[in-house]
């Protein structure tokens, strides 16, 4: 709404233009309803006034004297003169102060709402036009600003925005910072084009206004994802973390600052800048969310090495044993040397080289690295969309947790299958005195392997299960009174009578005779 004072000496008159006229209808805001023209001076001089309403003849200040000390302050505000005087003189000194109209008493309320009417649909018309201006402005202040960053700049560049743009108040020494959306890479992916530059236009404008909070003056825009900030030597690094927080509070996600070192003019800010970038792809290794300044690691060229002959085996039998929390130990092991690279794409190179030595690995044995671990063919550089090294590691373990489970199921089934081999050979000959070294040597494995393996799988003995069979096969063959007891022993594969029927009475409780008779 645009703000109204309203000046008059006459109260009865001044309250009635507060009470009688529809302001809030029309679009307006009555601010202040002075009896003259010193109170309203302060008013003007305290807020934004767009319309002024006054009386012309006042004591102590005249309204012709009130319009002329208000355009001072502020050459913008609509004036409308009410009077009951029809001097020709005032009306020539209102036309001279650019007045917008001159309503007589007694006022028509009619009259002023039409007055009020026009002037909005001005003010209107002025806001979409420097609305539209501002935008080209600092669409062409942008630029300039890239130019600057990007080093493409001459001296008439740097005089624009000296001159132009407000640079030449930049309180030095000031520090290049880039804010960047933390995760777009994924978060947005699924998003039509023209929905993800809506989104992005619709942050920066929200962001606007928490920069500004901060007394920060001048920004541009260096890329969807990022914006740069000029921090002026009033902007410490606690106003930063503050802003980060706000962001965090208007939006579902965070962002991370880059802060470069000091510079003390607009050469020496391209510098900062560059620093400032150095920074933030240190994101990588001490997380998001947070203001990462240009010296927060120091290292070593001379350290910072690839080691591709880290042992993986220990990870490897992790893997292909399930071993849960050694696959875990194993990838916070590797993780630690991977953060001494201090390289955003040397740490994913390093992951990518894991990857590849697993899938050798695995192909070795027959398992397929794509299947174990999930990932789509289609994008080969997953790992490149994670920002820190955290999420990286994060992303690693969840797919090697899916791996193992993958390969134990696998390892189950094949498990399963072998059993129910063992099961089908010990049926077809159990006739025969079967062992597990007979099954063995038809099934091509050793006999302690299929002897665990029988017992992982069913929770019994191989023994014990066989013994079992024969005895259930035994009870079913009893239940036939023309089969003779000797020739249901030899059916189940006991050649001794005694034998057979004494671990008949151990299973079923009684005799073979018993156990006839009673059924």
């Amino acid at each position: 709404m645009y703000k109204v004072l309203i000046v008059d000496d006459e109260i009865l008159d001044l309250e009635g233009m507060r009470t009688f006229i529809p302001w809030t209808e029309l679009g307006l805001e009555v601010v202040g309803a002075v009896n003259n023209g010193f109170d309203a001076i302060g008013f003007i001089e305290s807020q934004h006034i767009d319309i002024l309403v006054t009386d012309v003849h006042m004591p102590g200040m005249s309204g012709l004297e009130l319009a002329k000390k208000s355009l001072e302050l502020s050459n913008h505000i609509k004036i409308v003169f009410v009077s009951g005087y029809q001097d020709f003189n005032y009306v020539k000194q209102a036309i001279s102060l650019n007045a917008y109209s001159y309503v007589l008493k007694p006022m028509d309320d009619n009259e002023l709402i039409g007055v009020l009417i026009k002037i909005k649909g001005e003010l209107d018309d002025e806001k979409i036009r420097y609305n539209t201006e501002e935008a080209y402005r600092q669409i062409a202040k942008n630029e300039y600003m890239l130019q600057l960053l990007e080093g493409v700049i001459n001296d008439d560049t740097i005089d624009i925005l000296l001159h132009n743009y407000g640079l030449n108040q930049i309180a030095w020494p000031a520090k290049a910072a880039v804010l960047e959306i933390d995760d777009l890479s994924w978060k947005l992916e699924k998003l039509d084009e023209h929905v993800k530059q809506e989104w992005f236009n619709h942050f920066y404008e929200s962001v606007v206004t928490v920069f500004k909070q901060i007394e920060i003056r001048h920004m541009c825009r260096t890329s969807k994802q990022r914006i740069f900030l000029l921090a002026e030597s009033r902007i410490q690094v606690d106003d930063l973390k503050s802003l980060i927080s706000e962001i965090h509070t208007m939006h579902p996600f965070t962002v991370t600052i880059g802060l470069g070192h000091e510079a003390n003019d607009l050469y020496e800010l391209r510098h900062s800048y560059g620093k400032a970038l150095t920074a933030l792809e240190y994101k990588l290794i001490l997380g998001k969310g947070k203001v990462i300044e240009q010296n927060a690691l120091e290292y070593s060229d001379a350290e910072d090495i690839i080691n591709t002959d880290i042992p993986l085996e220990p990870l490897f039998n992790a893997i292909l044993n399930y071993q849960l929390v050694t696959i875990s130990d194993e990838i916070d092991r590797l993780f630690i040397s991977a953060a001494n690279l201090r390289s955003k794409f040397k740490i994913q190179f390093f992951v990518m080289h894991v990857l590849m030595r697993l899938d050798s690995y695995l192909k070795s044995i027959n398992e397929n690295l794509v299947a174990a671990i999930q990932m789509d063919t289609n994008k080969p550089d997953i790992v490149l969309q994670y920002e820190t090294i955290n999420d990286i590691r994060s992303w690693l373990r969840y797919r090697l947790f899916a791996a193992a489970e993958i390969i134990q199921s696998k390892k189950q089934k094949k498990s399963a299958k072998l059993v129910d081999e063992m099961i089908r050979y010990v049926k077809d000959q159990l006739h025969d005195n079967v062992t597990l070294k007979e099954v063995a040597d038809y099934l091509s494995f050793s006999p302690n392997y299929l002897g665990s393996l029988f017992k992982e799988v069913t929770g019994t003995n191989f023994s014990e299960y066989v013994i079992a069979l024969r005895m259930e096969k035994a009870g079913e063959l009893l239940k036939d009174p023309r089969i003779k007891i000797y020739e249901v022993a030899d059916r189940v594969g006991y050649r001794y009578m005694p034998y057979f029927s004494r671990q008949f009475k151990e299973v079923f409780g009684m005799t073979p005779g018993e156990f006839r008779r009673k059924i």
